[in-house]
């Protein structure tokens, strides 16, 4: 377990920077600072998809805080409840009596009880248990230094296009440098160490483990950490191996000394007894070996260019240049500080990539999906349990993944999902008596498909709905048919299946709704929220057109098509807005950080600019919700600004979002790090920013009466970036776009097919047909000529 000696250390060693102006790093894109982390959301993310670290760059002490992407609470096992569907006819009726209040008072009183029979199905339906399991760190390297007690020319940085941390200053006439990257080709954390002079370096090397069970071992130049989150649950093994060319490096007690070196490297990976979610039989220190053997005879120069490399291939896809003013020079903390008031658009560039970054560094094939805080979480009992909440933040962690060309990231949602299939199932069936699967609003590392939490909130049934059509957005980007039929149809098609069964004839409109259920998060059961119907109508029209590219399934397409207008449509309310529930009860001063019901304009096709009665609603209801936000909340609003053509209201979220955390009570921003707060962090604001950036700079969510899609250039182009040009965005269809513009004016636009042949590209009001085949490209210039 970590020590108050550590803290302590680590403490002291931020104490002893002399205070000089350093400039800014040779990066064009990072993130830097001139004095060390002092707490974890001051400290700089480097990850690989199984490994997440925070490096606080410190001068007496580094310290590197780690996560294993499968180190969490609890064990394998159901969250489904035999014979909950008992309870579900006697809750719809009397949700279509309106009697909501009658209904949870039923629900408090059989929690109470303890029940068996109907009480007990009415419990257990009710999202018993309470809570799912939580996201867990690993362990915490540590590196004491000698003699560094009067450092100079201090600088830390994280260089995002070569994904590397580093920790730069002097004592004396001795220059040290620590260079820290997590290689996804070597599942490994690499630590480099060196000095300027010979043999200057000098060091202890610790590991621990905030785990009270963890063991801590030494031998010779491996460190050990062994241990277990719950009983008959996770047990993981992490080990540090130390190289160097000259100096001694020998063990002592529980930890590692090295002397007299030059330059050092540690090499540290970490592994779990984790298979899957039904599955522990996995030996972490076999893993371990085995992940350490990948690099056993490889050099620095070796490791770091594979693990660049490799980075590289995915980041360096899209570039963005919005304009650069002298702000971009200095420290990123300070940059937050001014960028409300201040004219530093390069900072919305930074922020842009520095969704993209983490995205690569927390969602990789192999590995879990993005979960609320990433990869990223040093707290045994975080924030939301630092899962997978699936109501909004789950999706927004990949909505900038097919436009911003990083498609492969979505691989380990997609396997999530074929996991969730199988316990939604079965959820499925105990629940509502239903077919095919289904998720709520939440899922673990144990697929729990099942409600949790409240009732009023834990009831809602198109978690599975909503994720499922990232399977469809995938192929629209690629146009991948191997991927529709193997993958994505499959799922999709299982998750549509449910809500043919679930839905239900409202007895006075007779609508089919969806119900019981609620508006994330307003709390509250009701028949027929609007998000539900918005998302149930998209996946039908997704997998009736699935059908038809793969020439499949006929008979069920057309079940779909005959459902499909059934379904309770969008209204406009009382106040011109568009209403939330089935009832027109909005209330216009409502400023709650859920849109729920605006999911049909973002991430949604539903509502578009095409059809002006709706989609002045939709804005309106936007308008009533206010500017201040959450965190996330923000990222969301940024591109629902954004859909609405507004380029400088979705501007002014990002000066909200991007100005640091605490400055408007009640409201989100950033800490130090860039990392979005709530508060606290979520990782699903950063990648909301990304998302909406894009989507100011270019759209596609259009479909032609053709069938092809429009890509609409510069629909949201803010007056405060006149002049700039974004490189290699992805577009539904199949396309890569270049865009460049100045005096607030297109100027020139490439599209390349990537696997596309048709398409229409809009500028104003300027529209043209393309026609491409794969590798093709067309020039246009500002008359789109």
């Amino acid at each position: 377990m970590k020590t108050k000696q550590h803290a302590a250390i680590a403490a002291l060693g931020v104490m002893v920077v002399t205070a000089v102006a350093q400039v800014a790093p040779d990066a064009p894109l990072c993130l830097w600072y001139r004095q060390p982390a002092t707490k974890w959301e001051e400290a700089l993310p480097v990850g690989n998809g199984h490994i997440g670290a925070m490096i606080y760059g410190g001068v007496l002490v580094e310290h590197i805080q780690f996560n294993e992407h499968t180190i969490w609470t609890g064990q394998p096992h159901s969250y489904a409840h035999k014979g909950a569907v008992k309870a579900l006819p006697e809750m719809r009726r009397l949700l279509f009596e309106g009697r909501a209040l009658e209904l949870q008072g039923q629900i408090k009183a059989a929690r109470a009880k303890q029940k068996e029979s109907e009480d007990l199905a009415m419990r257990g339906f009710m999202s018993e248990p309470l809570r799912q399991k939580a996201y867990q760190p690993c362990g915490d390297l540590w590196i004491e230094f000698d003699g560094h007690d009067k450092a100079t020319d201090y600088r830390r940085w994280l260089d995002l296009d070569q994904a590397l941390a580093v920790t730069e200053y002097k004592c004396g006439d001795v220059t040290f440098r620590r260079v820290v990257f997590a290689s996804y080709p070597d599942r490994a954390l690499c630590v480099g160490l060196e000095a300027s002079k010979p043999g200057k370096l000098n060091c202890v090397v610790r590991l621990n483990s905030p785990h009270n069970n963890a063991k801590v071992s030494a031998d010779g130049q491996t460190l050990v950490l062994r241990g277990q989150v719950d009983l008959d649950g996770v047990r993981f093994e992490s080990r540090a191996v130390l190289s160097a060319d000259d100096g001694k490096i020998a063990a002592e007690q529980d930890a590692v000394r090295v002397t007299g070196a030059s330059a050092l490297i540690i090499r540290l990976v970490a592994a779990t007894n984790f298979k899957s979610y039904r599955d522990l039989t996995a030996d972490p220190t076999a893993r371990c070996a085995a992940l350490l053997r990948k690099s056993a005879n490889k050099s620095w120069e070796q490791l770091l260019p594979a693990h660049t490399a490799d980075h590289k291939a995915l980041f360096g896809r899209v570039s963005l240049d919005l304009g650069r003013t002298p702000s971009a020079k200095n420290p990123t903390d300070q940059r937050i500080r001014e960028f409300a008031a201040g004219n530093d658009p390069e900072l919305a560039a930074l922020a842009f990539q520095y969704g993209r970054y983490m995205l690569i560094g927390s969602s990789r094939a192999g590995g879990q999906p993005a979960n609320l805080q990433g990869i990223w979480n040093d707290k045994l009992r975080p924030p939301w349990d630092s899962k997978y909440t699936c109501n909004i933040n789950t999706e927004m962690n990949y909505w900038p993944a097919e436009v911003g060309a990083l498609g492969e990231c979505h691989e380990p949602l997609f396997a999530a999902l074929a996991d969730l299939a199988e316990t939604g199932r079965v959820v499925a069936k105990e629940h509502y008596g239903a077919s095919g699967w289904v998720v709520h609003h939440n899922f673990d590392l144990w697929r729990g498909a099942a409600p949790i939490n409240a009732a009023n909130h834990g009831i809602w049934v198109t978690g599975s709905g909503w994720m499922a059509l990232h399977l469809w957005e995938h192929f629209l980007f690629t146009q991948d048919r191997q991927f529709l039929k193997k993958t994505a149809f499959p799922l999709m098609r299982g998750a549509a299946q449910f809500y043919t069964d679930y839905l239900v004839e409202d007895p006075q409109t007779k609508w089919l709704v969806s119900g019981p259920s609620n508006s994330p998060e307003q709390g509250g059961l009701v028949m027929g929220p609007t998000m539900d119907h918005q998302i149930i109508r998209s996946l039908f029209g997704a997998c009736i057109e699935a059908a038809k590219v793969l020439g499949t399934d006929e008979e069920f397409a057309a079940k779909l098509a005959e459902l499909r207008p059934r379904i309770a449509p969008n209204q406009v309310g009382q106040h011109r807005q568009l209403q939330e529930w089935l009832e027109d009860k909005d209330d216009p001063k409502n400023t709650h950080r859920h849109v729920s019901h605006l999911w049909g304009v973002y991430p949604g096709d539903d509502i578009t600019w095409q059809d002006k009665r709706f989609f002045d609603a939709a804005r309106q209801s936007l308008i009533y919700r206010g500017d201040a936000a959450t965190g996330w909340s923000m990222g969301w609003k940024v591109n629902l600004w954004a859909r609405f053509l507004d380029g400088d209201h979705a501007l002014l979220i990002l000066r909200n979002l991007l100005q640091p955390i605490g400055t408007v009570k009640g409201q989100g921003g950033m800490y130090p790090n860039l990392f979005d707060s709530h508060p606290p962090f979520q990782i699903d604001g950063n990648f909301g920013a990304s998302a909406g950036i894009a989507e100011m700079l270019l759209q596609s969510h259009i479909r032609n009466p053709d069938g092809t899609f429009l890509i609409h250039l510069l629909p949201a182009l803010p007056k405060a970036w006149p002049s700039g040009n974004v490189k290699g965005l992805r577009v539904r269809g199949g396309f890569e776009v270049d865009i460049a513009w100045k005096d607030s004016k297109l100027a020139a636009a490439t599209i390349r097919s990537t696997n596309g042949t048709a398409c229409k590209t809009r500028y104003g009001e300027k529209v043209v047909d393309l026609s491409l085949r794969p590798g093709q490209s067309r020039q246009l210039d500002a008359s789109l000529q």
